[in-house]
């Protein structure tokens, strides 16, 4: 069986990866939030899609840069109300409670990110302090010590 191995980015590398994504999540709300569209019935209420979208939103954030996950929470939240705000001017109806549905799921999104981040963080940490001691015990093993050793060794006759 293969084993997962995760790959190691820098910190700058991941704040752009997180940069882009949430440009593009941001991107594909605002076309689903704000162009009318005549579909049918979907699965669950508009708050529950609030939820959904804004803990998407802010999800690869917590879980790849933690660091930026409070200026990304004060930027969506901003974005949520003013999709809100937009919204009437093109037809839709803006909502105080969807707002708050946008809300609820950028925490939801936090805890959960974070929430896997330090999981995986720990399974590492957990990785590399397991490896490091089987190096350490190899090398131990392998030192002679020289008083310990002339004595142990049985003598060839």
């Amino acid at each position: 069986m293969s084993r997962l191995r995760a790959i190691v980015l820098s910190p700058s590398c991941r704040r752009i990866i997180v940069w882009w994504l949430t440009i593009g999540l941001m991107a594909c709300i605002a076309v689903l939030a704000l162009i009318p569209l005549e579909l049918p019935d979907v699965a669950g209420s508009d708050k529950d899609h609030h939820i959904l979208a804004f803990a998407i939103l802010v999800l690869p954030c917590a879980v790849l840069y933690p660091k930026g996950l409070p200026r990304v929470i004060l930027g969506a939240a901003v974005y949520g109300a003013l999709i809100e705000i937009i919204q009437p001017i093109v037809g839709r109806s803006g909502d105080l409670i969807d707002f708050i549905a946008g809300l609820a799921g950028m925490g939801l999104g936090a805890i959960l990110g974070l929430g896997i981040h330090y999981a995986v963080e720990s399974c590492a940490d957990f990785r590399r302090r397991t490896v490091q001691s089987r190096a350490t015990n190899v090398i131990q093993l392998s030192i002679r010590r020289p008083g310990k050793a002339a004595a142990e060794e049985p003598l060839d006759t």
